[in-house]
């Protein structure tokens, strides 16, 4: 009986929440990492930055499924820092790695487990939160005694530095293998949400549109019924904050959230302006994931009169 009530569960879409989020994958160079992002995301996807200082990491695609939207991030790689620059880039990592909701380890099937794949897998043991995957890659490459040795190698390494990988996930990119699979078994790890971002392909996307954007979908939270389209969002500037130092930069972001009539502005804003606080925060969680550096986010509540039929209007807002 039991098997009959779950099957007729999963036959109604409707109960699985939507989720998205964001994973990265780590691994040493040549772990197959860039093949496994565009074997996941279907074609090759990075979005370029119009300021790179400000971009730690970016976003190299978006895996848009009905029930789920999975956003790759970049992190830069993980190595033994001989030099100071070396040491903050391993912080701006490890920030990185705290701040995803999943971390894949890659880990070539066909290379038995060295050094530098340690160093990694025990600077992730320190992330407590984040859930980690073990993917071993270009299984293609080896045959199956191959590959249960590398599997139960990982195990243990994970056991040995004290955590659970989530799951340990044999994929082949090249053969797509098991792609859509990893798709499968990372998305339940993602936190309910909606999209973060509109459908079709995220190139070249200016980083103020797809800000605007994160700060307009949490703005519209709970409150889609009364203001469905009623928000518009512009990101007047952004701007790195002058005497900080180097390794401790922040990003002034200043946005408007437009609305058609006054008699909105509460509705936005909430008693004692609770709600706009929450959006604040909400959305600044969102931009500091994908710009990869600490944002300070000014938000103010203009009402533009009914916008959505001013043409002026409508340019100045970007539409």
């Amino acid at each position: 009986m039991g098997a009959m009530s779950v099957r007729h569960k999963s036959s109604e879409p409707s109960e699985a929440p939507h989720r998205a989020g964001f994973a990265c994958f780590v691994g040493r160079p040549n772990a197959g990492k860039s093949t496994l992002t565009n074997a996941l995301v279907g074609q090759k996807v990075a979005i370029t930055a119009n300021q790179p200082q400000t971009t730690r990491h970016t976003v190299r695609g978006i895996v848009h499924r009905p029930d789920a939207q999975l956003i790759l991030v970049d992190t830069p790689g993980l190595h033994k820092p001989r030099t100071l620059l070396g040491e903050r880039l391993n912080d701006i990592v490890r920030t990185t790695w705290a701040e995803v909701d999943v971390i894949g380890f890659c880990l070539p099937a066909n290379e038995k487990l060295g050094p530098g794949d340690r160093f990694i897998a025990k600077e992730l043991a320190s992330i407590k939160k984040t859930p980690k995957i073990a993917i071993v890659t270009k299984t293609d490459l080896v045959d199956s005694k191959t590959l249960a040795e590398q599997l139960i190698a990982i195990d243990q390494l994970g056991k040995e530095l004290g955590f659970e990988w989530a799951e340990i996930v044999p994929v082949s990119a090249v053969g797509d293998m098991q792609v859509g699979l990893l798709a499968d078994l990372i998305v339940p790890l993602l936190p309910e949400g909606p999209a973060l971002y509109p459908e079709g392909d995220l190139t070249d996307e200016p980083e103020q549109v797809m800000i605007a954007e994160l700060i307009r979908e949490a703005a519209l939270e709970g409150v889609r019924d009364e203001l469905p389209h009623s928000i518009a969002v512009v990101v007047e500037e952004m701007l790195p904050r002058e005497d900080r130092p180097a390794d401790k930069p922040l990003l002034d972001i200043h946005a408007f959230v437009y609305i058609e009539r006054p008699s909105q502005k509460g509705i936005i804003i909430g008693p004692k302006g609770k709600r706009l606080k929450d959006v604040g925060i909400k959305s600044r969680k969102q931009i500091e994931a994908l710009l990869g550096t600490p944002v300070f986010l000014d938000l103010h509540v203009k009402v533009a009169k009914d916008w959505q039929r001013d043409p002026r209007q409508l340019r100045k807002l970007g539409f």
